[in-house]
C-alpha cells in the first residue's frame, strides 16, 4: 500500500453508495455490521431489521477498462426475526450483530449470521438449470394419470434465469444467556467461538444441540461484577489461541491446549494508566469496542473509544503502536456523556497486507493510519463528494483558536452521523463503509 493520507502516488476515490437518500431513516435500514468474504468478491451486510444484503463485485468492463468492477446485489435474505422470551418477558431484537464468512469449499458460500441470542449458518447458492421432462409430472408441476403413461421419458436439465437461494443449515440457539457480541470462524475451518458479556462459548458447525464453555467470568455473585467481555476472536493461523478484551481496557490471550476453560489466561495484555489523565470518564473511555488480529499473526489491534492500539503479542505491558482517532473530543467527555455516545462500539480492521489500519468517528467522518510512513488522514463519507471517480479531500477539525477555511469546528460535529462499522478489502485497496443506512465503497484512484 502506497499511504493512506493522499502521497502523490495514492488517493482514494469514490466508488459506490448503497440505500436511500431519505432524511428520514428507518431504524430497520440502519446497517450494523459489514465483513468481505475471503476473497473479497462478496460483501456482506446486516441491519437492524434482521435483513443480510450481499454485495457480488462485477468483473471490468473490457470495452470501458477505466470503469472498474463494481459490487451490485447478489441477495437478499431474512436472516432473523424478532422473538420474545416468554420466560423473561424480554424481547429478543432482530438486529444482526455480526457476520463471518466460511472460507469458500464449493461452487456455493457460508456465512454465520447472529443476533443477540441465536447464531445462524447460512449457505449461499446459485441455480441456474432445472430440470424438464418429467414421466410422472405435467410440465406446470401437476400429477399425470399413470394408466396414461405409455411411454419412458428421460428427464433433462434445461437452461433458467440465475437465481441465488440462501437457505438456513445450521441454527446454534439456546447457549447464551447474555447479549452476543461476537463470532470467529477458526482457522481450523471447523469450530468457531461466539461470546457474550460474561461467558465465550466454542462451537463445531456441524454440531448444534452443544457447545463447550471456553471462558465464564460471571462472579457467583453478581454485586461483584467489574467488567464484561466486549469482544472475542480467535488467532489466524493457531486454532488453539484466541484473545478476548474487557471493559476494563485489558485483553486476554488463551491457549485451548492449556485447560478445557480457559479462566486462566496465557497473556494479560494492559496499558499502565497515566496517573495524571485520569478522571470519571476513565474507565468508561478505556474500554475496549472491538479487536482484530493481524493477518499475519503477530499482531493484535484494539480500539477505544479515543484510539486505536497494535499490540505485538510478544509484548504484554505496552502497545508497541498508538493512533489518537478524534483527541478533539476529550474536552467534550461530558456532553458525549449526556448524550450517550461515550458507549458507542466502534469497530476497526486492518487492510490485507496489515500496512494501515481503519477505523470511525463521528461527522460521518472515518480515519486512516499508514503504519509504515505514520501518516494519518480523515476522511469523510457523504453524498457531497459522491460523484463518479470523485477524490476524496482531506477533513481537518479545528481544536479552537483561529479555524481555517477547509476545516471544521468541534462544536459544529454531527454526533448522530457515526461510523461504527467498516471492512477492508483483503487483497485490494477497496473500502466499505456503513454510515447509518448507507453503505459507501470508496477504491484508490489510479493515476
Amino acid at each position: 500500500m502506497a499511504g493512506v493520507a493522499g502521497g502523490n502516488d495514492f488517493q482514494w476515490c469514490f466508488s459506490q453508495v448503497k440505500g436511500a437518500i431519505d432524511e428520514d431513516v428507518a431504524e430497520a435500514d440502519i446497517i450494523s455490521t459489514v465483513e468481505f468474504n475471503y476473497s473479497g468478491d462478496l460483501l456482506a451486510t446486516g441491519d437492524k431489521g434482521g435483513r443480510v444484503v450481499i454485495f457480488q463485485h462485477e468483473q471490468e468492463s473490457k470495452n470501458r477498462p477505466q470503469l472498474r468492477g463494481e459490487y451490485n446485489v447478489y441477495s437478499t435474505f431474512q436472516s432473523h426475526e424478532p422473538e420474545f422470551d416468554y420466560l423473561k418477558s424480554l424481547e429478543i431484537e432482530e438486529k444482526i450483530n455480526k457476520i463471518r464468512w466460511l472460507p469458500q469449499q464449493n461452487a456455493a458460500h457460508f456465512l454465520l449470521s447472529t443476533n443477540d441470542k441465536t447464531i445462524k449458518l447460512w449457505k449461499i447458492s446459485e441455480r441456474d438449470k432445472r430440470a424438464e421432462g418429467y414421466n410422472l409430472k405435467d410440465e406446470d408441476g401437476r400429477l399425470r394419470d399413470p394408466f396414461r403413461i405409455t411411454s419412458l421419458r428421460v428427464p433433462v436439465l434445461m437452461p433458467m434465469d440465475l437465481m441465488v437461494e440462501a437457505s438456513p443449515r445450521r441454527i446454534f440457539a439456546n447457549a447464551h444467556t447474555y447479549h452476543i457480541n461476537s463470532i470467529s470462524v477458526n482457522s481450523d475451518h471447523e469450530t468457531y467461538l461466539s461470546a457474550d458479556d460474561l461467558r465465550i462459548n466454542l462451537w463445531h458447525l456441524e454440531i448444534t444441540d452443544r457447545s463447550f464453555n471456553i471462558v465464564d467470568i460471571k462472579p457467583a455473585n453478581m454485586e461483584e461484577l467489574t467488567e464484561v467481555i466486549t469482544a472475542a476472536e480467535c488467532h489466524p493461523l493457531q486454532c488453539n489461541v484466541f484473545v478476548y478484551s474487557s471493559s476494563k481496557g485489558t485483553i486476554r490471550l488463551c491457549d485451548m491446549r492449556a485447560a478445557a476453560l480457559c479462566d486462566r489466561h496465557s497473556k494479560f495484555f494492559e496499558e499502565p494508566e497515566d496517573p495524571s489523565s485520569r478522571s470519571f470518564f476513565s474507565e468508561i473511555i478505556s474500554s475496549i469496542s472491538d479487536v482484530k488480529f493481524s493477518h499475519s499473526g503477530r499482531y493484535m489491534m484494539t480500539r477505544d473509544y479515543l484510539s486505536v492500539k497494535v499490540w505485538d503479542l510478544n509484548m504484554e505491558n505496552r502497545p508497541v503502536e498508538t493512533y489518537q482517532v478524534h483527541e478533539y473530543l476529550r474536552s467534550k467527555l461530558c456532553s458525549l456523556y449526556e448524550n450517550d455516545c461515550i458507549f458507542d462500539k466502534f469497530e476497526c480492521c486492518w487492510n490485507g497486507s496489515d500496512s494501515a489500519i481503519m477505523t470511525g468517528s463521528y461527522n460521518n467522518f472515518f480515519r486512516m493510519f499508514d503504519r509504515n510512513t505514520r501518516r494519518d488522514i480523515t476522511l469523510e463519507a457523504s453524498r457531497e463528494s459522491s460523484k463518479p471517480r470523485a477524490t476524496l479531500k482531506p477533513r481537518k477539525v479545528s481544536t479552537g483558536g483561529k479555524r481555517k477555511k477547509d476545516e471544521i469546528s468541534v462544536d459544529s460535529l454531527d454526533f448522530n452521523k457515526k461510523i461504527l462499522h467498516t471492512a477492508w478489502h483483503p487483497k485490494d485497496n477497496v473500502i466499505a463503509v456503513a454510515a447509518t443506512n448507507n453503505l459507501y465503497i470508496f477504491q484508490d484512484k489510479i493515476n
